[in-house]
């Protein structure tokens, strides 16, 4: 294992963070995997899985049986790690600029013009002119901020991988996972491994999120040069949510751990005798579908449906009860689905999401 202290931009005179990566296996591998935990910093049961997985691949790379380079960064954000105020951690927004830190990572728009004229019959060749090009567009943009910092430094370690996992984990909730529509079928082993209780697919659509960053990349190559060059499958990308903010205990993260690295043996990452895939416990829909459900008015949030319940339409979600006038207001879903995620505070303001329901 080589483990790797990137230093950050400084924020302020006198501080100073590392982003730390663990990198296993041999160095010039064909194939490279990148896993990341806890982009937003309080996903504490992400942190843990990655714990686990550390220990998994120092196994796996004592005996000798991985055969891609693997990259994991145990903590991904050690900015959130530090936002605490008044007791509380704030994790998943930069308190300087209010930034989220998995939204808002633009869309690279110079790679297929550094190809032109690079790229010829050679597959492996046009697959090296492409992560080389897409190296080269990060070391352009010289970041000016502690936050700007962090994403590059996380995005120069992932670019070049053919399997990227951003591991995290949601307020209250089942086992879910993101992914592009055109990656689903590389995608669905890993679903069955974890158990995963919804998938959601996104259709190519651009979210500002890290993991678009790589998929988009070779979307934008693909679309411009695989009519005429082979350049061979894009990256695997998805985001892995491993329940609920609460859920962090050592049969979960071993649960999760597990799973990744029998998914990782389907993908010929790691040489050893591969786990049955159960069933997938429920069908992919789109993540454009998912109704979100929020509070007409403030109150207290009694929920009448659990999480992972498929609810039917017209099911009551949850009540909002006001103690002062006694009124009390149902939400009912208005669509058929898992519902996979829910907040965990149990008083609202109006406006506040409620919980979601996968759509169709």
């Amino acid at each position: 294992m080589l483990l790797k202290r990137t230093p950050l931009l400084a924020a302020t005179i006198g501080t100073q963070r590392d982003l730390v990566s663990l990198t296993f296996g041999p160095p010039d591998a064909d194939m490279k995997v990148y896993l990341q935990a806890s982009l937003h910093a309080d996903e504490t049961p992400a942190m843990l899985t990655a714990h686990v997985l550390r220990d998994e691949l120092q196994a796996l790379e004592a005996a000798g049986k991985l055969d891609a380079t693997v990259t994991l960064v145990p903590i991904a954000n050690p900015i959130g790690l530090s936002q605490h105020v008044f007791g509380q951690f704030f994790g998943c927004f930069e308190l300087n600029s209010a930034a989220n830190f998995n939204r808002g990572v633009a869309r690279p728009s110079d790679i297929c013009a550094h190809l032109e004229g690079r790229l010829g019959s050679d597959e492996d060749a046009n697959r090296r002119a492409i992560k080389n090009a897409m190296r080269a567009s990060l070391d352009a943009c010289a970041p000016t901020t502690e936050f700007d910092a962090l994403r590059s430094t996380l995005l120069k370690l992932s670019c070049d991988a053919d399997i990227v996992l951003d591991i995290h984990c949601s307020l209250e909730a089942v086992v879910h996972v993101y992914a592009d529509t055109a990656a689903w079928p590389r995608v669905e082993p890993l679903a069955r491994h974890l158990q995963s209780r919804a998938q959601m697919l996104f259709d190519g659509a651009d979210l500002g999120l890290f993991i678009d960053w790589t998929r988009l990349a070779w979307a934008d190559v693909e679309a411009r040069f695989g009519d005429r060059y082979p350049v061979g499958e894009g990256a695997v990308a998805a985001i892995v949510e491993c329940a609920g903010e609460r859920d962090v205990t050592y049969e979960s993260a071993r649960r999760h751990a597990r799973a990744i690295v029998a998914y990782l043996v389907d993908r010929g990452a790691i040489r050893d005798t591969p786990s049955p895939c159960p069933a997938l416990i429920h069908p992919a829909t789109r993540q454009a579908a998912s109704e979100h459900f929020y509070a007409a008015t403030s109150g207290i949030v009694v929920y009448a449906a659990n999480i992972g319940d498929v609810v039917e339409v017209g099911e009551a979600i949850c009540d909002i009860v006001d103690p002062i006038t006694g009124a009390t207001t149902t939400l009912r879903s208005r669509t058929k689905g898992v519902f996979y995620m829910r907040r965990a505070i149990r008083f609202v303001t109006a406006g506040a999401e409620i919980g979601r329901v996968t759509g169709g």
